[in-house]
């Protein structure tokens, strides 16, 4: 049986091809900005660390041997005489849900090139995420100092309790912290009109990107920490 021949114009025809399939990666993303690009890598890598903490948390809490502490008593606050669980806990879950919400529309007006909105948006945002860190500290303060934890111990139950809950709550809000500077930075230049010249606004965008990962970061552990 004959071996079919494979011309030299078909041989050239084959490996275009291939180089066409291997380098399209480059046409699907080459409209994507840099910093856009750069931002989802890092939100991606902080994933990974995220998950790792949530996962040692949930490794902990099961196969440990002394009872867990019940979040509903250790978060309670005391409003008129009457003990709420949870309460300040809540608020605290609305102010970065809604602090989402302005953000989006920051992002909508910055593409509209309405500065004005954008900055006060922005800045609203901002003022949320400083009210959460803010009730974050007093959330500390009392389990500190009112109720003994500790990161090596507490009187209420086991002893991991304060090793897993400040380790994942303070790396949450430093984060929330850096946003919040991010944010207003950010705010401050598009006032000044440091992006007119350009015309581009996806920084707005990419701190949208950045500040709804740590809203989306906060429901895991307002599910596993405060709910579980």
């Amino acid at each position: 049986m004959a071996t079919p021949v494979i011309s030299e114009h078909e041989q050239t025809s084959t490996w275009q091809s291939l180089a066409n399939d291997w380098g399209s990666d480059k046409d699907t993303f080459k409209q994507v900005p840099w910093g856009k690009a750069m931002m989802w890598i890092f939100l991606l890598s902080d994933t990974f660390i995220f998950g790792c903490f949530l996962t040692s948390y949930m490794t902990v809490r099961m196969s440990t041997t002394v009872p867990w502490p019940n979040p509903s008593e250790v978060f309670a606050l005391t409003v008129a005489g009457q003990t709420v669980p949870l309460l300040l806990i809540a608020i605290m879950t609305f102010i970065l849900i809604t602090s989402s919400g302005t953000m989006a529309m920051a992002v909508n007006c910055a593409y509209r090139r309405d500065k004005n909105k954008t900055f006060w948006l922005m800045m609203v945002t901002a003022l949320f995420g400083l009210s959460f860190v803010g009730m974050q500290a007093f959330e500390w303060s009392k389990l500190i100092i009112e109720e003994g934890v500790r990161p090596w111990g507490n009187p209420m139950g086991a002893p991991q309790f304060g090793a897993t809950f400040f380790m994942i709550t303070g790396f949450h809000g430093f984060h929330v912290s850096i946003g919040v500077l991010y944010l207003v930075i950010v705010a401050l230049k598009v006032r000044r009109g440091d992006y007119d010249k350009t015309g581009n606004y996806a920084i707005v965008e990419i701190a949208g990107l950045y500040w709804h990962f740590v809203d989306l970061v906060w429901v895991f552990i307002f599910a596993f920490f405060y709910l579980w």
